[in-house]
């Protein structure tokens, strides 16, 4: 009896319960509904004309370099320079002992006056023995061996000859002379020492510093998306690409240089590859060996579409996304294509046009689908221009 009274007594209290709860969600859906649509801030998308730019690391290279090194062996005589300064090619350097060098020369000069005499009386006995031949007074055997004479004594004579211009040459090379211009380094030998010709420590470097190499590593992917948009005509480049420099201490090298080229191969080891600028240097503040900062001009691109980077999101994949506002003041979602960072703002390839409501403001607050109204339109900045 008491549990058949207790029953009915539970079915009616469940079904208030569910009935409240129904009476609850739906007050809770009219209240919502009753709410203002969330405000946004946007920004209208427009068309911009970019250069693009790559800020990259370099060190920077001597135009020309030249180890000084002997030709002939010696004792060093004298030093004809100043250490650390500036030079002409061709000025003597070092003065090596010459006295060898004279005497080999007279020798040979000696050697030619002999066989230059040696030489007129093999050409008299060659004529006089044509002379003699013709009149059938000598055998045709003497006369061929004296002809044999004859060449034999013009052909001492071209050997004499280099001997001399070698002696003379050698005599030369005692006077150790710039093979450029530029500024020399310190000198590793001093007078009283003796050098070896071809030897394989040098005697001093020499380096040209102006105009200077700028050698820059660029990862080979950013090189080939380069090449990709010159081919594909996303970016214009009339002329050679320009480059200037940040110096280690920060502050903006005062010359402009030009891109000379890239190597045609990649280093296996770090994926680079390397550009080569050449930079004015006329007060020669840049130094060979410098690391320095380098920022290329690569190009133009007249119709760009630049969002700012707190409007774009990434999801896991790494896919970019925005949420734009449509005609019907409803939030749409778009999947983007971007290239690179541009002060602030994204590059977009491809995902937001020109025109485009993009939501820069209360995104945590909209879904979408969602109805918003337009708080502030923002204007969009000129960025990365002429």
């Amino acid at each position: 009896m008491t549990f058949s009274f207790r029953l009915p007594l539970l079915v009616t209290f469940f079904a208030a319960l569910l009935l409240s709860g129904c009476e609850q969600k739906a007050e809770d859906q009219a209240s919502q509904q009753g709410l203002p649509p969330a405000a946004v801030n946007i920004m209208t998308l427009a068309p911009q004309a970019i250069t693009l730019t790559s800020s990259l690391p370099a060190r920077t290279v001597a135009y020309r370099k030249a180890d000084v090194r002997p030709q002939v062996s010696g004792i060093i005589e004298q030093r004809l320079f100043e250490e650390g300064s500036q030079i002409e090619a061709g000025q003597q350097l070092y003065q090596i002992d010459p006295a060898i060098y004279e005497a080999e020369l007279a020798n040979a000069k000696a050697e030619l006056a002999r066989a230059e005499a040696a030489l007129k009386t093999a050409r008299a006995r060659e004529q006089r023995y044509q002379n003699l031949l013709d009149d059938n007074a000598i055998s045709r055997q003497e006369y061929d061996d004296a002809l044999a004479t004859f060449q034999q004594a013009q052909a001492e004579i071209q050997v004499r000859k280099a001997m001399v211009k070698t002696a003379q040459t050698n005599l030369d090379y005692t006077h150790v002379n710039a093979p450029i211009s530029g500024r020399i380094g310190k000198s590793n030998v001093t007078e009283g020492a003796l050098v070896t010709a071809q030897q394989e420590a040098e005697l001093s470097t020499i380096h040209q510093l102006d105009p200077i190499y700028i050698d820059i590593a660029q990862p080979s992917r950013a090189l080939l998306d380069l090449r990709r948009k010159i081919i594909q005509r996303e970016i214009n480049q009339q002329q050679a690409p320009t480059v200037t420099l940040t110096l280690e201490d920060g502050s903006e090298y005062a010359h402009q240089g030009k891109l000379q080229f890239a190597e045609v191969d990649v280093d296996p080891s770090t994926g680079d590859v390397v550009l080569r600028a050449l930079m004015p240097n006329p007060d020669q503040l840049l130094l060979p060996g410098m690391f320095v900062r380098a920022e290329i001009t690569e190009g133009k691109i007249d119709a760009a579409i630049l969002a700012p980077q707190k409007a774009i999101s990434f999801n896991r994949e790494g896919d970019a996304t925005a949420l734009v506002v449509n005609d019907n003041n409803e939030v749409e979602p778009r999947e983007l294509s971007v290239g690179q960072a541009i002060d602030g703002h994204w590059l977009v390839k491809s995902g937001l046009n020109a025109g485009d409501q993009l939501i820069v403001a209360g995104l945590q607050k909209v879904a979408p689908g969602a109805k918003v109204s337009i708080d502030k339109k923002l204007e969009q900045t000129k960025t990365g221009g002429d």
